[in-house]
């Protein structure tokens, strides 16, 4: 899968365009006094909550692949210092309607937590430029949105996500122009 599918993939199951992008498109990271530390404690609230949106199952999951700490270093590096503000509120909001801590509930109750807030989401509805960025003043996308996103993204640009769960072919490899297509097959990853 290159970037371009998984970005189309992630606006399909968002919504949204991918928040951050210009800074990581540019390679042009947010000043330092900018940036937000995540503790290990959030680094681990960003892993049980990305494994319940990717679950291990037959292939490995979210957590396996580190997207907590991922999520962490992206938001730091390339969100604005708005945006990082609605991922850090979000992150207490999703805490206190847990009932104190995200990672203490029962993993049905996860699933059920992220749906609703998934549905939030998808209300929540804001125009954003073709970058992923709200115009400074406006709306910002719901910060289930940047979560899902960044787990989406963070899985499946992990070297666990393309060779463990994608078909893997190293790159440059030979050219089949006529390989056979079996239905329900992995897509491709590219590392």
């Amino acid at each position: 899968m290159d970037r371009r599918e998984l970005l189309k993939m992630i606006v399909a199951a968002t919504g949204a365009a991918m928040v951050g992008l210009p800074a990581l498109a540019q390679g042009q990271a947010q000043a330092a006094a900018t940036k937000i530390h995540f503790s290990d404690a959030d680094v681990g609230t960003l892993d049980e909550i990305a494994e319940t949106i990717l679950p291990r199952t037959k292939t490995p999951g979210a957590k396996d692949a580190g997207t907590g700490a991922f999520m962490a270093t992206f938001v730091s590096d390339c969100y604005t210092a708005r945006q990082q503000a609605t991922f850090r509120a979000g992150l207490a909001d999703i805490d206190k309607r847990a009932g104190g801590r995200f990672v203490s509930l029962a993993p049905q109750a996860r699933t059920e937590l992220l749906r609703v807030l998934d549905a939030e989401a998808r209300k929540h509805v804001v125009e954003v430029t073709e970058t992923g960025t709200a115009e400074a003043g406006e709306a910002m996308p719901h910060y289930f949105t940047m979560i899902k996103q960044l787990s989406i993204f963070g899985f499946f640009t992990s070297k666990v996500g393309a060779t463990e769960v994608l078909r893997y072919v190293a790159v440059p490899g030979r050219y089949d122009g006529d390989l056979a297509y079996v239905p329900g097959t992995p897509a491709w990853g590219t590392g």
